[in-house]
């Protein structure tokens, strides 16, 4: 087991990412209160390249040396590792082993259960979602303008209630009420639900299923490991 880490991720959802993402996506607000996002390139096959400057993380040996660790802390220890990604959870070549990558099953817990019941979204799987898109990190922001836990753009906060991203309970119930549309929307499919949340729900539809774009798989597969991990973990 991985012990707890200091980790503070800034993370970014690659172009084709979070709710309200700006380039190359138009964000299309229904009557019914959904959000829709419909891609304005030509291309949608073509790469996407991410131009910030990357996190720095470094990957060291805890401190029982049985295991690794991972933070954006420079470690004490004279023997570590850096390894450069913007998105904890949406990179395809990110070393972490999401199998045993600690979990958080403590912060923000009254919030996000209290959020979950009142959207009728598994608590698991907001977590699951928080920790793959943040590692609850309130204070995250992307290159691109996500804030917060569950990484929420600006004018995507708005149309959520959201008056400031960074406030955890507000940032929560924003990101968990985004969620519970895409469920509704996929008819409680959340492997669909989640690649929504990540690359819009008209990605999903247009493509009858999972978006063909390497972050969004690895995304959807990495917040699937998670969600069972929190299940597990009660």
């Amino acid at each position: 087991m991985f012990k707890r880490l200091p980790i503070i991720l800034f993370s970014s959802l690659c172009l084709l990412s979070h709710p309200g993402m700006a380039d190359g996506i138009q964000r299309i607000k229904h009557a019914d209160g959904s959000i829709e996002f419909t891609n304005v390139d030509t291309d949608v096959r073509k790469p996407r390249l991410n131009t910030r400057q990357p996190t720095l993380i470094y990957k060291s040996l805890s401190d029982e040396g049985d295991s690794f660790v991972f933070s954006d802390q420079k470690p004490s220890t004279a023997h570590f590792e850096i390894i450069r990604y913007d998105c904890f959870a949406c990179d395809p070549r990110s070393p972490v082993d999401w199998h045993s990558v600690t979990l958080n099953t403590r912060d923000y817990a009254d919030i996000v259960r209290d959020m979950a019941d009142k959207y009728q979204v598994d608590p698991a799987l907001v977590r699951a979602v928080i920790h793959a898109e943040s590692a609850f990190n309130a204070r995250a922001l992307s290159n691109k303008g996500a804030q917060g836990l569950m990484q929420l753009m600006p004018g995507t906060a708005r149309d959520l209630g959201v008056d400031n991203a960074f406030d955890v309970r507000q940032n929560i119930e924003g990101g968990v009420k985004y969620l519970a549309q895409m469920l509704r929307q996929f008819d409680g499919d959340i492997r669909l639900a989640t690649a929504a949340y990540n690359a819009g729900p008209n990605a999903v539809r247009r493509f009858n299923g999972i978006p063909p774009y390497a972050e969004t798989e690895v995304y959807v597969e990495r917040v699937g490991i998670l969600h069972r991990r929190y299940q597990q973990a009660g």
